[in-house]
C-alpha cells in the first residue's frame, strides 16, 4: 500500500472536494433560474413585438346557421298539481358544408426589438364550400317547414379578429354578400353574412367562394368541420412544425419553404354535418397552443375542437439548449475536481479548498457567459467563445496551482474534451443519456484503477502473506 505523510489523508482530501462540489450546487441552481428568467423576459418581449399584429390564429368555417321553431315542454307545480305546458322556442340548426377546399399562402417575416425577435405572418386564405340539406333531416328532430331559411347566417370563425385583413370577400349563389363583424348575430369572434338559404328547401345546394387575409404570429391552425376538408398550405418559411389533432397527408420541406396538404373527413372528426343548439350558443375554435406540438387524444374526448396546426418555429431555441447545457454542470465540476484530486493524491501536489472553489466557480460561469453571448451572437458562436474563455482561464490557473504547465495542459485538454462532448450531446438528444452513462463509467473505471493501491485512511498497515 502507498502511504502519505501529510496534514490530510486521501479520504479527507476527497471529502474536501465533495463538500466544495456540493457548495457549487447553489450557483448551478441559480443559473437554471437565470435561464428561466431570461426565457420569460424573452417571451414578454416577443408578445410586445407582436402586440397589435395578431395572436396565433385559428380559423374555422364556413358553416350555415339556420334558425328554426321548436316546441319545448316544461312541467310546473300549481296548487299542488303537476302541470305540463308547451311553448314555441327558437333554436339554431348548424349545417356544415359537404366539401371545403382551402388554399393558404403564409408569408412570414421577422420582427426584432433589441436582442429579441419574433416570427409573424400574413396568410392569404382562399377557398370554396358547398352546402346541401341532408335527406334525413327529420332524424335530428327538425322539420323542413319549421326552418327560417330566409334568416340563415353564413359564419366564419377567427380566434383573434384583430388580425383580419381589410375587405374579405364572400360570394354565395353567384352574388357577393355584405359582411358583418362577429361570429354571428348572437356574438362571437370572426365575421358573418346574412343569406337566404331557400334553395336548400327544394333539394338544391349553395356554393360559396371566399377569400380573406389573416395576420398572426407563431402558428396557424384550422378547425375542420366539413364532410370532406382539403387544406393546402404553402410558405417560404423553411422550419415548420405540424401538430394538433391531424397531420398532413403529404408535405414537402426545403430551404425555399414548405407545402402541406391535409385531407380530413367528418368521420375522423367524430361528428355529423348537422347539429342543433339553443339560439345564441357560440362555438369558436381554440387558439393554437405553442407550448406543445401534439394534441393528446383526451382533448377530443373532452369535447374540445380538433384542429390541424402549423407552427413557424425557430430552428434553434437557445434558451432550451442553454438550459440543457446547465444541467450538465455537475458533470463538468465532477470531472475537473476528479482530475485535481488525482494530482493531489497521486502526484503529491496539494490543492486547497479555495483553489477547488475558484476553479469550480469558473466552470459555473461558463453557463452564464453562454447565455449572455447566445442572446447576442447565437448559440454556436457563443458556445465556442465561452468554452474557450473558461478552458483558457482554468488552464492558466491550474498551471499555478499544480506548479506545472504539463499538468495544467491535462486539465485544459480535459475541459476541451468535455465541452466538445457536451456540444455533441446537445445535438444528439436521443443518445445523450447513453453517451453520458458511458462517460461516467469510463471515468469511474479510470479512478478505480488509478487509486487501487491508495490507502485512503492513511493508517492501514500493509498486509503480508
Amino acid at each position: 500500500m502507498l502511504g502519505f505523510s501529510g496534514e490530510r489523508t486521501p479520504a479527507m482530501k476527497l471529502l474536501v472536494a465533495i463538500l466544495v462540489a456540493a457548495a457549487l450546487a447553489i450557483p448551478i441552481f441559480m443559473t437554471w433560474f437565470l435561464v428561466y428568467d431570461r426565457q420569460s423576459q424573452s417571451e414578454q418581449a416577443k408578445a410586445s413585438i407582436t402586440a397589435g399584429w395578431g395572436d396565433p390564429q385559428a380559423i374555422a368555417g364556413p358553416v350555415l346557421v339556420i334558425p328554426y321553431r321548436a316546441s319545448a315542454t316544461e312541467t310546473l307545480v300549481e296548487r299542488g298539481q303537476s302541470v305540463t305546458r308547451s311553448r314555441d322556442v327558437m333554436r339554431e340548426l348548424t349545417l356544415a358544408p359537404e366539401t371545403v377546399e382551402l388554399k393558404t399562402d403564409i408569408q412570414s417575416q421577422h420582427r426584432k426589438r433589441s436582442i429579441y425577435e419574433a416570427v409573424i405572418y400574413d396568410a392569404k386564405v382562399a377557398g370554396s364550400a358547398r352546402f346541401a340539406m341532408p335527406p334525413d333531416l327529420a332524424r335530428f328532430g327538425v322539420a323542413m317547414p319549421d326552418l327560417r331559411l330566409d334568416r340563415a347566417e353564413l359564419r366564419f370563425s377567427l380566434s383573434d379578429p384583430r388580425g383580419l385583413g381589410a375587405n374579405p370577400k364572400v360570394v354565395a349563389l353567384g352574388a357577393p354578400l355584405r359582411l358583418q363583424p362577429g361570429g354571428g348575430s348572437s356574438g362571437g369572434r370572426g365575421f358573418f353574412a346574412f343569406l337566404d338559404a331557400s334553395p336548400l328547401a327544394g333539394g338544391g345546394n349553395i356554393a360559396v367562394a371566399f377569400a380573406y387575409d389573416v395576420r398572426g404570429n407563431g402558428a396557424l391552425s384550422l378547425a375542420p368541420q366539413a364532410g370532406d376538408t382539403k387544406w393546402t398550405a404553402t410558405s417560404p418559411w423553411p422550419h415548420p412544425s405540424f401538430g394538433g389533432s391531424f397531420l398532413p397527408e403529404a408535405h414537402r420541406i426545403s430551404d425555399q419553404g414548405f407545402s402541406a396538404t391535409y385531407r380530413i373527413g367528418n368521420l375522423a372528426l367524430g361528428r355529423a354535418l348537422v347539429s342543433t343548439a339553443d339560439a345564441g350558443a357560440v362555438s369558436e375554435p381554440p387558439a393554437p397552443d405553442l407550448t406543445t406540438r401534439t394534441a393528446p387524444a383526451a382533448r377530443a374526448d373532452a369535447g374540445r375542437v380538433q384542429t390541424a396546426q402549423i407552427s413557424l418555429i425557430q430552428p434553434v431555441d437557445l434558451y432550451s439548449r442553454v438550459d440543457r447545457s446547465a444541467k450538465y454542470g455537475f458533470l463538468f465540476v465532477g470531472f475537473t475536481f476528479l482530475a485535481l484530486l488525482m494530482f493531489d493524491v497521486i502526484g503529491g501536489v496539494r490543492v486547497s479548498a479555495v483553489e477547488y472553489l475558484l476553479m469550480g466557480a469558473a466552470l459555473v460561469l461558463f453557463f452564464v457567459l453562454l447565455l449572455a453571448f447566445a442572446e447576442v451572437i447565437g448559440f454556436t458562436p457563443a458556445y465556442v467563445l465561452a468554452s474557450a474563455a473558461i478552458a483558457g482561464l482554468n488552464t492558466a490557473y491550474a498551471a499555478a496551482v499544480l506548479r506545472s504547465w504539463r499538468r495544467a495542459a491535462f486539465i485544459g485538454g480535459l475541459l476541451v474534451g468535455l465541452y466538445a462532448v457536451l456540444f455533441i450531446l446537445l445535438s444528439l438528444e436521443a443518445y445523450s443519456l447513453l453517451i453520458g452513462a458511458l462517460l461516467l463509467f469510463a471515468a469511474l473505471a479510470g479512478v478505480m484503477y488509478a487509486t487501487r493501491r491508495i490507502d485512503w485512511g492513511g493508517g492501514r498497515e500493509p498486509v503480508s502473506d
